[in-house]
């Protein structure tokens, strides 16, 4: 095979896009692996989004954005909610300065304000139902 440079991708074969219910986001340093054309691929109800650490910081806004520009492409209209599991500025100032593109492309951005219970323990989380 034709060598390959650290750090660059070789073209994905073009193909149909792939409908799921729920996509979980890689964390850390894989997040720099989810880009528009990611978005534009994989076509999901729900989109985890985790990896609470400093690594993560650093790609969120990227990755929400290709969010944005990948669903664009979608030329249907699915709703799409995004599940953030932790708190984080970046992600808060996302959603500020894009909410009315968030509205215009229909996707919901979740908030977990509520807190679960088992045994000695207690954690935020959200229910989401399909």
């Amino acid at each position: 095979p034709p060598f390959n440079p650290a750090g660059s991708r070789a073209a994905a074969p073009q193909g149909p896009p792939v409908y799921v219910d729920l996509a979980y986001l890689p964390g850390s340093w894989s997040a720099r692996t989810v880009d528009e054309e990611f978005f534009r691929r994989v076509r999901s109800l729900c989109y985890v989004v985790s990896g609470d650490d400093h690594l993560k910081e650093g790609v969120l806004r990227p990755l929400l954005d290709a969010l944005l520009s990948g669903k664009h492409q979608w030329g249907i209209d699915i709703q799409v909610t995004l599940i953030p599991t932790f708190d984080s500025l970046v992600m808060h100032e996302w959603y500020q300065e894009t909410h009315d593109r968030q509205q215009e492309l229909g996707i919901t951005v979740l908030g977990s304000n509520s807190t679960v219970a088992m045994q000695d323990e207690t954690f935020p989380a959200c229910k989401v139902e399909f």
